[in-house]
């Protein structure tokens, strides 16, 4: 990674509780680079104005910055810049497939499967369907070493099977889900199927185009973007089967008194005012990812997760919940400790300066598969180093001597 990474992240110059900050929940959100903070401060001072609507300089001139982001998000997961929807997280994203393409083509008996890895966002929306539907919902197991059973999910698919929900990483073990073979699986039953990419997107390529899915969601704010943003990809023939998910402003063609008719496309998923100052930053993120290289931040994450495991698997009151081969992680280290709770061990790493996660992870069924009640979890981004993972181990050792434990 170059040098200079880390001068470009500001709020890593603080101190927290008289250390050097140290940030290790990048699962959770991403810290954010000059370049997108200039950006929205840019857009504040020149050229705030609402857009698509107005036709004076201003309004033109936010309207070419905020379409232009489409287009870079676009280029970014190989996908048509018509095929962008921004919502304002990927929560937002999955509900709205639920809502608009989920209540028209789910009916009683059809079946859901999704993955024992999933967040809540991708497994509470297909609860609700299921039971507003009638349909059945259908569980992709776990081998013993944290991966889909694909086989397992190879006996779940049948023609009653009309969609597939997965994530691309797992934000609790950092299992990677081999999702083209995944996609390729469903299609044979004609089943459509919706990849959370929220983890993943920012910290490896992606390619739509490749792994052929129907569907795509992420957040900008876990990949160095701000908050309020989301992204939702949709094959661009599935758009027209789907009805719109919000009512209101430049989401209508024309309004009468007693009806309404809608733009196609993404427009008809973009009612009123969108959080336009935030989408533009995020292109600045998108663009300060490309000159990095996604290439280059994936093999950075191995290498810190490698070394991660090394330092922490010494121990033997420590517990790591992650595949055995790096091939099959991305950047996150979860953790439990013998007789001490996750917040403990989070609350003694914050009084040394680092940032972790401690609990549920928004992914309870998966962390209370693994027999434990929450984790502690570590996940890395490129502002990252091998001593900030010294320094958590560090910590590590502190929690040893405040509960006594021997290793």
């Amino acid at each position: 990674m170059k040098n200079n990474i880390f001068k470009q992240f500001p709020i890593l110059k603080r101190k927290i509780n008289g250390h050097p900050l140290i940030y290790l929940d990048n699962a959770s959100t991403s810290q954010k680079p000059l370049v997108v903070l200039q950006a929205l401060q840019n857009f504040y001072l020149n050229s705030n104005a609402n857009i698509h609507r107005g036709i004076h300089t201003l309004s033109e001139e936010a309207t070419e910055q905020y379409e232009n982001v489409r287009a870079k998000v676009a280029k970014f997961i190989n996908a048509k810049t018509e095929e962008i929807v921004f919502t304002k997280n990927a929560t937002e994203s999955l509900n709205c497939v639920a809502v608009s393409w989920g209540r028209l083509h789910i009916k009683k008996d059809d079946e859901i499967i999704v993955s024992a890895l999933e967040h809540h966002a991708n497994l509470v929306p297909w609860q609700e369907l299921a039971k507003e539907k009638k349909a059945k919902l259908k569980l992709i197991p776990l081998t013993a070493d944290y991966l889909l059973d694909l086989k397992a999910y190879e006996k779940l698919l049948s023609t009653k099977t009309k969609l597939v929900c997965v994530t691309a990483q797992s934000n609790v073990t950092g299992s990677l889900v081999p999702v083209k073979k995944i996609i390729s699986l469903a299609h044979k039953f004609g089943a459509k199927v919706v990849v959370d990419g929220a983890q993943s997107v920012g910290h490896s390529k992606t390619d739509i185009k490749n792994i052929d899915c129907d569907f795509f969601v992420f957040s900008a704010h876990k990949m160095l973007g701000p908050t309020g943003v989301g992204v939702l990809y949709i094959k661009r023939a599935l758009m027209d089967e789907m009805t719109p998910y919000m009512y209101g402003g430049d989401m209508v063609e024309t309004v009468g008194q007693e009806e309404a008719t809608y733009h196609r496309g993404y427009m008809k998923f973009e009612a009123g005012t969108p959080n336009i100052a935030d989408v533009i930053a995020f292109g600045g993120a998108l663009d300060y990812l490309s000159s990095v290289g996604l290439d280059a931040i994936a093999t950075h994450d191995k290498e810190l997760l490698v070394y991660a495991k090394k330092c922490f698997s010494k121990y033997s009151s420590v517990k790591i919940f992650s595949p055995s081969k790096i091939e099959n992680c991305g950047g996150v280290l979860s953790f439990v400790i013998e007789g001490v709770h996750p917040h403990d061990i989070a609350t003694i790493f914050d009084q040394e300066g680092i940032a972790i996660r401690a609990g549920l992870h928004c992914a309870e069924p998966l962390v209370r598969s693994l027999g434990v009640s929450t984790t502690a979890r570590l996940s890395f981004y490129l502002y990252n180093i091998k001593h900030d993972i010294d320094m958590a181990e560090k910590a590590l050792k502190k929690v040893f001597t405040v509960f006594k434990i021997k290793n």
